[in-house]
């Protein structure tokens, strides 16, 4: 992907950010615990959002400063998350004094992070013994119809990063140890639902209006023709969860 473009796409989740919070999955509760563990902790989940992991971690007890680059997007987080403090910043000049956290964490957020200066940040704000925690939701395209949809996507979603090299990126940056864990979601969704929450990826968020329309209907398209969405008024749709532990050296 060529620079301009990842900028674009980096920051266009303001105009998408109620659809976001709304359409977008939440992370599985085993995921944050094999992260952070059972210990309250002091946390930074950079690239926040709307609050998807957020959430997870007020509910696992931990105390949380949220940190995204897009106002719009925290202003859900503000709205959902009223007691938790967030900041307009971005990866890699984080608002965060020197060894403030226990953890830094990224959802969904990571291949957006230009790794070298991200990682200084990180190793700046961490405590020792900290650790950073890296998780993406992933749908399960072994599933047919959910396979069916990715391949109506792949076109326009070829140029994200494998969640692998962005680790693997990571993991030489903080000179760290990587542990993995899997887990998973399903989100029961109208047909509709499904189609609004395509519209919130950045690739989609980016295009012009006449060939959003289309490419929205050939998503619409496929879940009104294929026999294990057809007629149906709420679909699962699955997603796999892979978390990735990072410990510094």
């Amino acid at each position: 992907m060529d620079p301009a473009t990842w900028d674009a796409r980096r920051t266009s989740f303001g105009a998408v950010a109620a659809g976001y919070a709304a359409l977008r999955p939440g992370y599985p509760a085993d995921a944050v615990t094999f992260l952070l563990g059972e210990r309250p902790r002091r946390v930074a989940d950079v690239g926040a959002g709307t609050g998807l992991l957020t959430g997870v971690l007020v509910a696992a007890g931990h105390d949380v400063v949220a940190v995204d680059p897009v106002e719009e997007m925290l202003d859900q987080l503000r709205a959902a998350y009223p007691d938790v403090s967030a900041a307009v910043g971005g990866a890699e000049a984080l608002p965060l004094p020197d060894a403030a956290v226990d953890a830094v964490v990224a959802g969904q957020a990571a291949h957006w992070f230009r790794p070298a200066a991200a990682a200084a940040e990180m190793r700046r704000v961490l405590r020792p013994g900290g650790v950073v925690g890296l998780v993406w939701n992933t749908r399960d395209e072994q599933v047919p119809w959910v396979g069916a949809l990715g391949e109506v996507l792949a076109a326009e979603s070829r140029d994200h990063e494998a969640d692998q090299a962005v680790v693997e990126d990571f993991a030489r940056e903080l000179d760290a140890d990587v542990e993995r864990f899997g887990s998973g979601v399903v989100q029961r969704l109208a047909p509709e639902d499904v189609v609004q929450g395509i519209a919130t990826r950045s690739y989609v968020a980016t295009m012009d209006d006449a060939r959003r329309a289309e490419f929205l209907g050939r998503v619409r398209e496929l879940l009104a023709g294929h026999p294990d969405t057809r007629g149906r008024d709420l679909l699962d749709l699955p997603y796999r969860t892979d978390a990735y532990r990072l410990t510094p050296r």
